[in-house]
Protein backbone atom coordinates (compact mmCIF):
# COMPACT_ATOMS: atom_id res chain seq x y z
CA UNK A 1 0.00 0.00 0.00
CA UNK A 2 1.46 3.16 -0.68
CA UNK A 3 0.67 7.08 0.21
CA UNK A 4 -1.07 7.90 3.20
CA UNK A 5 -2.28 5.01 4.93
CA UNK A 6 -5.48 6.57 6.73
CA UNK A 7 -7.32 8.26 3.37
CA UNK A 8 -9.26 6.35 0.79
CA UNK A 9 -8.16 8.61 -1.90
CA UNK A 10 -10.65 10.63 -3.68
CA UNK A 11 -14.06 9.87 -1.91
CA UNK A 12 -14.42 12.37 0.67
CA UNK A 13 -13.75 10.29 3.47
CA UNK A 14 -10.91 9.11 5.87
CA UNK A 15 -10.21 6.24 8.19
CA UNK A 16 -9.03 7.03 11.69
CA UNK A 17 -8.27 3.94 13.09
CA UNK A 18 -9.74 0.55 14.13
CA UNK A 19 -12.12 0.85 17.26
CA UNK A 20 -13.02 -2.73 18.31
CA UNK A 21 -12.98 -6.18 17.06
CA UNK A 22 -15.78 -8.79 17.51
CA UNK A 23 -15.51 -12.22 17.99
CA UNK A 24 -18.26 -14.69 18.80
CA UNK A 25 -18.61 -16.45 21.98
CA UNK A 26 -20.85 -19.48 22.62
CA UNK A 27 -23.80 -18.55 25.70
CA UNK A 28 -22.40 -18.62 29.03
CA UNK A 29 -18.81 -18.58 28.32
CA UNK A 30 -18.20 -14.85 29.72
CA UNK A 31 -16.49 -16.23 32.68
CA UNK A 32 -13.86 -18.55 30.24
CA UNK A 33 -13.45 -14.76 28.58
CA UNK A 34 -12.61 -13.38 31.57
CA UNK A 35 -10.07 -14.89 32.42
CA UNK A 36 -8.33 -15.17 29.53
CA UNK A 37 -9.03 -11.65 28.15
CA UNK A 38 -8.31 -9.93 31.68
CA UNK A 39 -6.76 -12.39 33.72
CA UNK A 40 -4.11 -13.73 31.33
CA UNK A 41 -3.38 -11.33 28.53
CA UNK A 42 -4.02 -8.37 30.97
CA UNK A 43 -6.72 -6.46 29.47
CA UNK A 44 -9.57 -4.32 31.47
CA UNK A 45 -13.00 -5.34 31.33
CA UNK A 46 -15.08 -2.38 29.67
CA UNK A 47 -18.85 -2.29 31.22
CA UNK A 48 -21.18 -2.35 28.36
CA UNK A 49 -24.03 -0.71 27.81
CA UNK A 50 -27.09 -1.35 29.67
CA UNK A 51 -29.23 -2.78 26.45
CA UNK A 52 -26.41 -4.61 24.89
CA UNK A 53 -25.42 -6.42 28.59
CA UNK A 54 -28.38 -7.43 28.33
CA UNK A 55 -27.38 -9.93 25.73
CA UNK A 56 -24.31 -11.23 27.24
CA UNK A 57 -21.08 -11.14 26.06
CA UNK A 58 -18.41 -8.86 27.53
CA UNK A 59 -16.05 -6.46 26.35
CA UNK A 60 -12.12 -5.81 27.13
CA UNK A 61 -9.97 -2.90 26.42
CA UNK A 62 -5.96 -2.37 26.48
CA UNK A 63 -3.10 -0.92 25.03
CA UNK A 64 -5.19 0.65 22.45
CA UNK A 65 -7.24 -2.03 21.45
CA UNK A 66 -10.89 -3.14 22.33
CA UNK A 67 -12.30 -6.85 21.97
CA UNK A 68 -16.29 -7.49 22.20
CA UNK A 69 -16.60 -10.76 22.64
CA UNK A 70 -20.65 -11.60 21.58
CA UNK A 71 -22.92 -14.37 22.09
CA UNK A 72 -23.64 -16.65 18.90
CA UNK A 73 -26.19 -19.10 19.36
CA UNK A 74 -24.70 -21.42 17.23
CA UNK A 75 -21.31 -20.36 17.98
CA UNK A 76 -18.46 -21.95 15.69
CA UNK A 77 -14.94 -20.64 16.82
CA UNK A 78 -13.15 -18.59 14.01
CA UNK A 79 -10.35 -21.17 12.74
CA UNK A 80 -8.86 -18.92 9.93
CA UNK A 81 -10.27 -15.30 10.18
CA UNK A 82 -8.01 -13.52 13.29
CA UNK A 83 -7.46 -9.99 14.85
CA UNK A 84 -4.22 -9.28 14.35
CA UNK A 85 -2.90 -7.92 17.78
CA UNK A 86 -0.35 -5.33 18.28
CA UNK A 87 2.05 -6.16 21.06
CA UNK A 88 5.03 -4.53 23.01
CA UNK A 89 7.00 -7.91 24.34
CA UNK A 90 5.62 -10.56 22.21
CA UNK A 91 8.00 -13.04 23.86
CA UNK A 92 7.04 -12.46 27.00
CA UNK A 93 3.04 -12.42 26.36
CA UNK A 94 4.47 -16.00 24.29
CA UNK A 95 5.38 -17.27 27.37
CA UNK A 96 2.53 -16.07 29.25
CA UNK A 97 -0.27 -17.67 27.27
CA UNK A 98 2.28 -21.05 27.07
CA UNK A 99 2.37 -21.02 31.16
CA UNK A 100 -1.74 -21.09 31.20
CA UNK A 101 -1.81 -23.84 28.68
CA UNK A 102 -2.32 -22.06 25.54
CA UNK A 103 0.11 -23.43 22.66
CA UNK A 104 2.02 -20.73 20.71
CA UNK A 105 2.79 -20.87 16.81
CA UNK A 106 5.24 -18.84 15.46
CA UNK A 107 5.24 -17.76 12.03
CA UNK A 108 8.02 -17.43 9.50
CA UNK A 109 9.41 -13.51 9.53
CA UNK A 110 9.42 -13.53 5.97
CA UNK A 111 5.68 -14.06 5.37
CA UNK A 112 5.03 -10.84 7.02
CA UNK A 113 7.76 -8.32 6.35
CA UNK A 114 9.25 -6.64 9.44
CA UNK A 115 7.17 -8.38 12.13
CA UNK A 116 7.44 -11.06 14.29
CA UNK A 117 4.46 -12.98 15.29
CA UNK A 118 2.47 -15.84 16.53
CA UNK A 119 -0.35 -17.11 16.44
CA UNK A 120 -2.51 -18.46 19.75
CA UNK A 121 -6.34 -19.52 19.82
CA UNK A 122 -8.26 -18.85 23.02
CA UNK A 123 -9.77 -21.63 25.26
CA UNK A 124 -13.43 -21.30 22.84
CA UNK A 125 -11.16 -21.92 19.72
CA UNK A 126 -11.11 -18.65 18.28
CA UNK A 127 -7.81 -17.98 16.42
CA UNK A 128 -5.81 -14.96 17.56
CA UNK A 129 -2.59 -13.31 16.16
CA UNK A 130 -0.31 -11.42 17.93
CA UNK A 131 2.53 -9.19 16.30
CA UNK A 132 5.60 -7.09 17.19
CA UNK A 133 7.41 -4.72 14.88
CA UNK A 134 10.82 -5.41 14.49
CA UNK A 135 13.72 -2.98 15.61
Amino acid sequence: MGGDEHTSGSTGHSFGGLHHVQLAVPPGAEEQCRRFWGDILGMTEVEKPPVLAARGGCWFRGGGVEVHLGVEQDFTPARKAHPGILVHGLRDLADRLEAHGHEVVWGERDTLPGHERFHAFDKLGNRLEFLEPLP
